[in-house]
């Protein structure tokens, strides 16, 4: 089975990406959902705030790679699939645990956007989780900074760019997941 995972800052495109696989019919597992999960078993409201909280507490208290062994609990539990997209890739033990396990059927694909560029999507997407606040989108980055994502981004295997037009941004992800 082979894996890609998208990483990349907030407000990058990466949903857009995974969006593709979709229409592509490729499995996706968003690492996220994950958080989503215990946010909500947790009982509190799913803001950015929440989701950012019980993610660092849950890396602290059983690891950085917390959420990568739940994702990959999900992909042992998909039969018959040659190919499924992850979406949430955010430090270096993640991708130290795909790769073991994965025996080299893992690709990290990044996907860059200017901060610019991710703070006019951040105040327009209406995702759940999302805030509208100028400072607490950075606030977001920076915690993120700090998970480790810089270093994945710096590491990835492909970068695609996402600055321009939708439809350019669409086409370079098909050939991508195409190529895989």
């Amino acid at each position: 089975m082979r894996v890609l995972a998208f990483t990349g800052m907030p407000f990058s495109g990466k949903s857009e990406a995974v969006k593709i696989a979709k229409e592509m019919n490729i499995p996706v597992i968003r690492m996220g959902d994950m958080i989503w999960e215990e946010v909500k078993n947790r009982k509190l409201e799913l803001s950015d705030k929440n989701v950012g909280t019980i993610a660092s507490q849950m890396r602290e208290e059983h690891g950085k790679d917390i959420w990568a062994r739940r994702t990959l609990e999900k992909i042992k539990s998909v039969e018959n699939m040659n190919f499924i997209v992850i979406d949430g890739i955010r430090n270096v033990e993640e991708i130290d645990l795909f790769k073991k396990y994965l025996e080299g059927n893992f690709v990290v694909v990044a996907v860059e956007a200017s901060d610019k560029t991710r703070q006019k999507r951040a105040l327009t997407r209406t995702r759940e989780d999302d805030s509208k606040d100028l400072q607490k989108i950075k606030e977001r980055d920076r915690r993120e900074l700090r998970w480790g994502l810089g270093v994945v981004i710096a590491s990835a295997d492909v970068v695609v760019s996402n600055e321009g037009d939708i439809e350019e941004f669409r086409d370079k992800v098909r050939k991508i997941l195409d190529g895989i």
